[in-house]
C-alpha cells in the first residue's frame, strides 16, 4: 500500500486490506460511518470517534473584519460552523512528546 493515502478509493482499499474484507464491504462501512457522523454532528453532543476526535457544531459570533483588498471594514454575521477536535490519543500518536 502507498505511504500517502489521499483518495477515498485508497482509504477503502487500505481498510479492506487491513480488516480482510472486500472493497465493497469496506466502502459500505465507510459510507455508513460518514452518514452516522454527519447526523451526529448536527446534534448538540456532536459525533466522537474514540481515539481520533470529535465533530461538533458551533455557533460563531458576529464579528467585525476588514476586506484585505479595499481595507473596508465589514461586519460578518453570526453563523453555525462544523469543527473537528482532535483527541488527545491522536495528538500523542502523531506529535512527538515534549521533552
Amino acid at each position: 500500500m502507498a505511504t500517502s493515502i489521499k483518495t477515498k478509493s485508497q482509504i477503502i482499499a487500505a481498510i479492506a486490506e487491513k480488516s480482510q474484507v472486500t472493497k465493497v464491504q469496506a466502502r459500505t462501512a465507510l459510507d455508513a460511518l460518514l452518514e452516522i457522523a454527519y447526523e451526529g454532528a448536527k446534534k448538540k453532543d456532536g459525533f466522537t470517534i474514540p481515539g481520533l476526535g470529535k465533530l461538533i457544531l458551533v455557533q460563531r459570533k458576529a464579528r467585525m473584519g476588514r476586506n484585505p483588498k479595499t481595507q473596508e471594514i465589514m461586519k460578518f454575521p453570526a453563523k453555525k460552523v462544523v469543527k473537528f477536535r482532535l483527541a488527545k490519543a491522536a495528538k500523542d500518536a502523531i506529535l512527538p512528546p515534549k521533552a
